[in-house]
């Protein structure tokens, strides 16, 4: 009689791989059940005791709602213990992300959202949080202190920042995902999901943020790493089993398998035959239609089918528009390489969040764009470290055609790289919000680039004399459509005048937490009065504004959306009602710490206008 023991160990091997892929796949309540059923299978020796951790530093992030200068509601409050919770509210104290609600979607200023994205990629913004000491993670932690729900994607990267050599490689690990879900409450949380198991020990945690269904700012206090020193062991007996082999479906469900992709791009090893189905009888174009609905990946996988759909697939047609910033945890020199001879047309390219940690080289990217760079119209390159003055000269040179340029968070790049810009005299929309651009370099640029129609200068701390900025602005962009001025530190009333005056097709203005600005000028009043085609004003933490500025808006701006006017003192319920009554299509009115207006007074606006999204929120 044969010995059934390999039998059996093929069986267990079979149901452990079962298990691990419906805890993958299960609904959250299900991924609980399968994680205490893997828990108590496991055995963790008594010297491998648990370390906790708090966040030693915040080592990158996308965006934040405060200053550069200052530490209110940055995400360097992410650092060390918490500072709120357990208390609920809006404190300056916490980690706040720029935007949230869909609002930011709805105003002119909005970019077209780029075809070919990933359904399951929804990350709007991120942090990444560097430890004390190297753990194989068994908990994250996340303290909510207001409007929680908005995080949706956690990750591990096997990296040290910490160490002083560069390691050989660098791999990111998905912790956690689950795609964005509402929150009802608003009150602070410890937020604990249940996270999967990883095979190399970390001191590196991404927190990836989807805001669209929040009401309001999401406020982080506090990440808290749970973790052993060795890796844990399972007493089910699985060394046989390779589990790498089995991850790639998985990353690729989450927006980050890459894995395979320079290998599938590289294949030539095509099935030979001389029929291909019914696509032999489809005409070229109507191939091209079906094949435009997959993503990068399946485009990849599906290009080793067939050398007839081998042709499809890397047709530059069907890269005109690129999206690979979902696949920033792999994408690098090597991937760019690939996709070269398919690119020699595109016209859209989002970078944004890849390349850094030395995944994307100067001369990598530099060989790239000499030969897809001269049809680009679109550039994405949000928060990617890798671009250095060089990169900004091989745009400049490569690129002629380029016509929208973000560089949002590219925090790290010299001053002087900001120059080559100007040499894009197409430029219709530049994003420079937290860079390090100066004075000198933007005049040049706005000299040259008069053609700009959306520009935005949130947070550019080296700028020193915005009304110079402001007065060049109306005198060269007379087609200005959006600008974004978030905490500018010294703008007057003498740069408003000069932008009122020279750009009036200005739809969407952000004046948020400019403290050199007085209503008792008549500035904001003067805008009303010559900006008639506004849909969006922000005049967050500007306390001197007041009811003769509301009741200027109210007949002067009747297409006016969006309102902020977070913190005045001066405003009153019914000059509310009077731009109300007037802004049929007013959508949201920001009145936090407005202390005229209380709680009954927003609820009767609620009541009369239902449409309107009336915000009023206070410290607790």
């Amino acid at each position: 009689m044969p010995p059934v023991f390999p039998m059996l160990t093929v069986l267990t091997m079979f149901y452990y791989m079962c298990l691990r892929r419906r805890a993958r796949t299960a609904t959250r309540g299900e991924m609980m059940n399968s994680h205490r059923t893997i828990e108590a299978n496991s055995r963790t020796s008594p010297l491998n005791a648990e370390l906790v951790q708090y966040a030693k530093e915040v080592v990158d992030f996308s965006s934040h709602y405060g200053s550069e200068n200052s530490m209110s509601y940055t995400m360097w409050n992410l650092a060390g213990v918490p500072n709120v919770f357990p208390s609920s509210g809006d404190f300056t104290q916490t980690a706040v992300f720029r935007t949230y609600g869909t609002w930011w979607d709805q105003c002119p200023s909005a970019p077209v959202p780029f075809k070919r994205t990933p359904p399951n990629f929804q990350s709007q913004d991120y942090v990444e949080l560097a430890f004390e000491q190297q753990v194989y993670p068994t908990a994250v932690h996340v303290l909510e202190t207001y409007h929680p729900g908005a995080v949706i994607r956690i990750l591990a990267c096997s990296a040290n920042p910490y160490s002083p050599s560069p390691p050989a490689e660098v791999r990111w690990e998905i912790l956690w995902s689950e795609k964005p879900t509402k929150v009802n409450a608003s009150q602070a949380r410890q937020f604990k999901p249940c996270i999967k198991q990883i095979n190399f020990p970390t001191n590196l945690i991404r927190l990836e943020v989807n805001s669209s269904l929040l009401d309001y700012y999401t406020e982080l206090d506090a990440v808290v790493l749970h973790g052993t020193k060795d890796k844990p062991v399972l007493s089910l007996k699985t060394s046989l089993i390779d589990m790498n082999d089995l991850e790639d479906d998985y990353e690729e469900k989450n927006g980050c398998g890459m894995d395979n992709l320079n290998k599938k791009f590289s294949s030539i090893a095509l099935r030979e035959g001389t029929s291909n189905g019914y696509f032999d009888k489809l005409p070229y174009e109507l191939i091209q239609l079906i094949l435009n609905h997959l993503t990068l990946p399946d485009l990849c996988r599906l290009a080793q089918t067939c050398k007839l759909l081998n042709q499809h697939c890397c047709d530059p047609l069907q890269y005109i528009h690129l999206n690979l910033q979902p696949y920033w945890a792999k994408l690098n020199d090597t991937s760019l390489e690939f996709l070269q001879p398919r690119c020699t047309l595109v016209q859209w390219l989002n970078l944004s969040w890849t390349g850094n940690r030395g995944f994307i080289s100067v001369s990598g990217f530099s060989r790239f764009l000499k030969v897809c760079g001269s049809e680009l119209v679109r550039l994405e390159l949000s928060c990617s470290h890798f671009l250095n003055e060089t990169c900004l000269e091989i745009i400049s040179e490569m690129c002629p055609n380029l016509q929208d340029l973000n560089l949002s968070s590219c925090d790290k790049l010299p001053p002087q790289a900001f120059n080559h810009i100007a040499k894009l005299c197409g430029l219709k929309r530049l994003v420079l919000y937290r860079t390090k651009v100066e004075q000198t370099a933007l005049l040049s640029v706005l000299n040259f680039c008069s053609e700009l129609q959306h520009l935005s200068l949130g947070s550019c701390v080296m700028i020193e004399d915005y009304d110079v900025i402001a007065s060049m602005i109306g005198a060269k962009c007379k087609q200005l459509r959006t600008l974004d001025l978030w905490r500018c530190k010294n703008i007057t009333e003498n740069g408003i005048a000069e932008l009122a005056s020279g750009c009036p097709l200005l739809e969407e203005l952000d004046l948020g937490w400019c403290p050199t600005l007085q209503s008792s000028t008549g500035c904001f009043a003067k805008l009303a009065r010559q900006l008639p085609n506004l849909q969006k004003l922000f005049l967050t933490a500007n306390r001197s504004v007041c009811d003769t500025d509301i009741e200027e808006l109210a007949c002067n701006c009747t297409r006016l959306r969006q309102l902020d006017i977070l913190g005045t003192r001066m405003v009153s319920p019914a000059s509310l009602r009077k731009l109300l009554e007037s802004c049929k299509d007013l959508s949201l009115l920001d009145v936090s710490f407005c202390s005229q207006i209380d709680n009954r007074a927003v609820l009767e606006l609620n009541v009369s206008f239902p449409k309107v999204f009336i915000k009023k929120s206070f410290t607790q």
